[in-house]
Parts: structure tokens; C-alpha cells; sequence
């Protein structure tokens, strides 16, 4: 057994490199602004090597570092009123802690609620008032609670259930609460409950009830009109997401119909006359314009790419997030121009992406290809498997993936049968055979790439973080002679232990997917843990793993690597100060550092 220091060989002296380069430029995401007093924003930017969010006033210009803490910050909301920022503060990124907040010009963090002790955030939503708010916490104990807080006074307990559930939206007036849950216990497929802030039920919206499909809801948020009681919620009626309206006063429900094939989502615009429409296909998405009356949406012009969010400006211009592979990301504005460019070192391009389709075993799946311009195989290829499971590789800027081309590989990555944007029956695949089902359609595109000269088969790495993670143990495992390498970030290694140690939230998605807890369907997890493959590993294994991770807690991947060791299998073990994964730039670059080597040393 290896434990790393984070000192490769090779990793000091020289130029700094392009692949080092894209992780050290500064980075922005899209700014979030105060409903109500629009040149107020928040932000979340990496500019002194740990992402923090910052205070940005339009109108002066100022931009302000908000907060400052070792492991980094990233939930943030700004009230409507733009006189406070509420921020989530955890230790060490174990996700389990309490809000505070701040004045927008700066100042003492104090709680942002008194009364509430630590727990797992389940949402939240602030009133226009600035001093009222909808607190959603989630804790092993208690499961899912919801509070109203009143200008300061003590929370009320308004919603309980040990299934998960969250805050979805607060209505403009603050006179309706709308609550996603999975009372039902399907993780996967949420009903809607709208209730008046003293937890009277006022409306209910349940596509779980009836048939024989799992169909699921998501609050997209209230029309921002005072006394409008329509909410815009999406809907998987037709076999995807969809937005709709649904009146909640009235129960009337309005069928958009957008004739867009793929995922859509949807947000109000801020006088609440038209939606700006978020469109995903393929792993590509564009911006439209939908009118009320019209029932035609119009083009919102962007780049050929990925629009990663989106937002509607008062004045009526969009602002979004735009990449390509080849592209970094950075915040345009339909009114002209880049709306925050972070000053110091610009982050290199890569090279675009290449489309694959492959027939596989449950339907033709999707694979993104990069590979160093101008190169011809057989190429050593990684395999880089995207996490979630419910979420997507797609046509934009990834660091990592840039940094296996510049050392001249190629990269594979998958959108196996779990994946977003496919449509409903793709992402609803994972059922009872959880891992071995992504790794079927893994399989697929590994053949396709060793058959089409593009993959040396002597030279394929199999790598991912989180489900990524998990993926690649089990492909080590239940697919030895295949894959040279294993590289696995914050993975599931023992998926029992996993379940007992993991946040409340993701017990009740693993129930769902294997159809109960391991006491209840024990073959299901052994037949899908890495643990229980351990033994039939012959590559090369990395783990990397965040010491106060709550999602891929630490004990089981101790449980894993123990098997390792007793039979003197070659691997390497990273542990880092943090949770899922790291906020600061410096340790993101040394693990990416400390990868390249071990796969350069095992492939040689």
C-alpha cells in the first residue's frame, strides 16, 4: 500500500502548464440578484484559490469577498430585498450546519435563524420582507422538517416526515409555500404540496398516484406577482421534463406543450409575461423565449455549447453561463458583451468534442470523445465516468478532462443508461441491478472505441468521482481483465456500509433504487457493491477521499482498501481535509497531479 503526499514525481520546476493553468484562472458562476433591488447580485468565484462568495454591486461597480474560510464556501442566497446575504456553514465540508447571514455592504455573520440546530439542508426560501423565511432541514433523527421564521421570532414547525423533502418556492406575497416530498418513498419522483405559512394544506400535486408509471414533479417557482397564485412546476407527462402551470387556487393546469425534443426547464421572467425556457438535448442546450398567448417560444441566441445556467433580467435581457469543450466558461448578456470577466491568468483552450453513438443493451447511447489534435490511434483512453447518476456529460468546459488530453490521451465519457437528458426511461433504468447496468453501456463504448483504432486496449483507465467513483471500483471488479488502471474520487467502495453511514437524503434515493434497505434486499446491494468484488481486482487502483464526506463517507472506503491491503493489491490512497470533493484550487490540482502519475507509471 502507497499513501500519497501530494509530491509526485515530476510535478515541480518548469513553466506552469496549460492543464494547471485551467484550474488556477479565476472563475465565476452566474450571478445571482435581489428581486427586488436587481443591482445587488452574488456570486461565486475561485479568484483567491478557494471558491467564496462574493457581494457584487452593479451600480458602484464593488465587488466584495463575502466569505473566507479554509475549505471554501459555495450556497449562498441573496434576500429579495438585496440587504442580506444568507450563507450555509458547515465543518469542513460535511455539509451538516446552520445558516447565517450578513449585510450586503458587509459585516458580522450571525445566525440567520435562532432556534434551529445543526442539520442537512433540505431548502430554502426568503420573503420579500428580507426578515421572513422557509427552512428546510433534514437530519438522521428527524428526517425532513420545514420552518417559518418571522422577523426574527422563534421557528414554527410546519411540515415533518422521515421520508425526504425540501423547500421549493415562497409565493411573491409570502402567502403560499410550495414543498416538493417523496412521502410515497419513490426518491426519484417527488409530489408537490403547496401550504399556507401555518402548514394548512392548500393544493396537492401527485403524478406517483395511479398507472403504472413513476412520474415525477419539481417546483420551478411561484409567478413573481403579488396575489398570482399560478406555479410553474415540471412534469415527466410525456417521458421528459416539461414545465406546465399549474393554478393552485384553482387547480387549473396549463400544457405548455413546447414542441423541443429533449429535457426543458423554465423561469419566470420578473414582470411574469413571458418564461425564459432552458433547453437540453443531446448534451447541448439553448435558451427560448415563451410568450403567454402565443404558445410559440422564440430563440434566445447563444453559442453553440452549453448554457450551465440562465437567468432574466428586469430590462428583459438573459444572462447565462456559456461553454464549450473547447471553450472555457464565461457569464454573457443577450444585451452585448461578457458580464463578469475575472481579472489575472485566462484559462487555455482545449480541443471540441466528438459525438458517438452506440447500439448497446438497453437502447443507443451517447459518448463524448476528445483526443489531442492530431492524433491517430490506438491511444491510451480514459474513461471518464460522469457522477450523480441522475446528471449528464455534456458539450462544455471541464478542466480534468483537458488535462488527460494534454498528456495525450484520449477521453471517453459516457451517458449511460441513468444519465439526464435522454429522456425519462433512460433516467429511470437504475433499478435493483444499480451499477452493473451503467457498466453494461461503459462496455459498450469501450468496444466501440477499441474496434474503431481510437483505444489501446493494453491502456484503457477506467476513472470517475462520486458515482464516477463508485463505477469505477465496481468496473475493476466485475470486469478485471478489461481496465489497466482504476481511478476513483470520493467513490461508494462497500455499499452497505455506505448505506448505514450516508446522509439521510441519499438513504431514501438507495431505497429506491435497489427496492429497499440492505436488511431488506441484502442480494441487491452485495451483487452491486465494489466490495464484494474486491478480490477479482487485478489493475492498479487510486482512491482519493474526502475525510468529511457525508455522501461517500469515509469508513467504507477504509473497508475496501483493508481488503485491498490484505491481499497486497497495488493501489494508492489520498486523503484530504475535506468533504465531496475539495473547494480549494490548490489541493484540486495536486489530486488531477497526483492521478496523471499513477496512471503514467502503471501504463508504461
Amino acid at each position: 500500500m502507497t499513501e500519497s503526499n501530494g509530491a509526485p514525481r515530476g510535478a515541480g520546476g518548469g513553466s506552469m502548464p496549460d492543464w494547471e493553468k485551467r484550474f488556477r484562472a479565476p472563475r465565476v458562476s452566474l450571478p445571482d440578484w435581489a428581486e427586488d433591488a436587481p443591482d445587488r447580485s452574488l456570486f461565486v468565484s475561485n479568484a483567491t484559490g478557494t471558491y467564496e462568495l462574493y457581494a457584487w454591486d452593479r451600480a458602484t461597480g464593488e465587488q466584495r469577498r463575502a466569505t473566507d474560510r479554509p475549505n471554501g464556501t459555495t450556497d449562498g442566497v441573496l434576500s429579495p430585498d438585496g440587504e442580506w446575504i444568507w450563507w450555509f456553514s458547515d465543518k469542513d465540508g460535511d455539509e451538516f450546519g446552520v445558516w447565517l447571514r450578513q449585510p450586503f455592504g458587509g459585516g458580522e455573520d450571525v445566525p440567520a435563524v435562532d432556534g434551529l440546530e445543526a442539520s442537512y439542508p433540505a431548502g430554502l426560501a426568503i420573503g420579500r420582507d428580507g426578515s421572513t423565511a422557509v427552512v428546510g432541514r433534514s437530519t438522521d433523527e428527524d428526517g425532513t422538517t420545514i420552518h417559518v421564521v418571522r422577523g426574527g421570532g422563534a421557528p414554527q414547525e410546519i411540515y415533518r416526515h422521515r421520508e425526504s423533502a425540501g423547500v421549493g418556492d415562497l409565493s411573491h406575497d409570502g402567502t403560499l409555500i410550495a414543498i416538493e416530498h417523496t412521502e410515497h418513498g419513490d426518491a426519484m419522483h417527488s409530489a408537490l404540496r403547496v401550504v399556507r405559512p401555518d402548514g394548512t394544506t392548500v393544493a396537492e400535486l401527485d403524478d406517483t398516484k395511479g398507472g403504472s408509471q413513476e412520474l415525477g414533479l419539481e417546483v420551478l417557482g411561484f409567478a413573481p406577482v403579488d396575489g398570482d397564485t399560478r406555479l410553474l412546476v415540471g412534469h415527466q407527462r410525456r417521458g421528459r421534463w416539461e414545465p406546465m402551470v399549474w393554478d393552485v387556487a384553482s387547480g387549473e393546469e396549463t400544457d405548455l406543450a413546447l414542441d423541443l425534443p429533449g429535457d426543458v426547464s423554465a423561469e419566470w421572467y420578473p414582470d411574469g409575461s413571458a418564461l425564459l425556457v432552458a433547453h437540453s438535448f443531446e448534451a447541448r442546450s439553448d435558451l427560448w423565449r415563451y410568450e403567454f398567448g402565443s404558445g410559440a417560444p422564440t430563440r434566445v441566441e447563444t453559442p453553440p455549447g452549453s448554457v450551465s445556467g440562465a437567468t432574466a433580467r428586469p430590462d428583459g435581457s438573459v444572462e447565462y453561463l456559456w461553454s464549450s469543450a473547447a471553450e472555457p466558461s464565461v457569464v454573457r448578456s443577450t444585451s452585448g458583451g461578457v458580464v463578469l470577466d475575472p481579472p489575472g491568468l485566462k484559462a487555455p483552450v482545449s480541443v471540441p468534442v466528438e459525438d458517438v453513438w452506440v447500439e448497446g443493451p438497453g437502447g443507443r447511447i451517447h459518448a463524448l470523445v476528445q483526443k489531442p489534435a492530431g492524433a491517430t490511434g490506438p491511444l491510451p483512453t480514459v474513461f471518464e465516468v460522469h457522477g450523480g447518476p441522475t446528471w449528464h456529460d455534456s458539450d462544455s468546459f471541464a478542466a480534468g478532462p483537458a488535462a488527460w488530453v494534454d498528456h495525450g490521451y484520449a477521453v471517453v465519457r459516457v451517458n449511460y443508461r441513468g444519465s439526464t437528458g435522454y429522456g425519462r426511461e433512460w433516467t429511470d433504468a437504475l433499478k435493483h441491478r444499480v451499477g452493473l447496468i451503467e457498466l453494461e453501456d461503459v462496455s459498450a463504448v469501450r468496444e466501440w472505441a477499441v474496434s474503431s483504432g481510437l483505444a489501446d486496449p493494453d491502456r484503457l483507465v477506467l476513472a470517475g468521482g462520486s458515482w464516477g467513483g463508485y463505477l469505477t471500483l465496481l468496473g475493476v471488479g466485475t470486469q478485471p481483465d478489461v481496465w489497466a488502471v482504476g481511478l476513483a474520487a470520493v467513490p461508494v467502495a462497500d455499499y452497505v456500509t455506505a448505506y448505514h453511514d450516508e446522509m439521510e437524503a441519499l438513504k431514501a434515493l438507495d431505497r429506491t433504487l435497489f427496492g429497499g434497505t440492505p436488511e431488506e434486499v441484502p442480494d441487491r446491494f452485495a451483487s452491486s457493491s465494489p466490495l464484494t468484488y474486491v478480490d477479482e481486482v487485478k489493475a492498479p487502483v487510486y482512491i482519493s477521499a474526502g475525510v468529511n464526506d457525508p455522501r461517500c463517507p469515509i469508513r467504507q472506503i477504509d473497508n475496501y482498501v483493508d481488503r485491498l491491503v490484505a491481499r497486497g493489491a497495488t493501489h494508492e490512497v489520498y486523503r484530504y481535509d475535506a468533504g465531496h470533493g475539495s473547494l480549494v484550487v490548490e489541493e484540486r490540482i495536486k489530486q488531477v497531479r497526483l492521478e496523471l502519475d499513477f496512471a503514467a507509471r502503471h501504463l508504461s
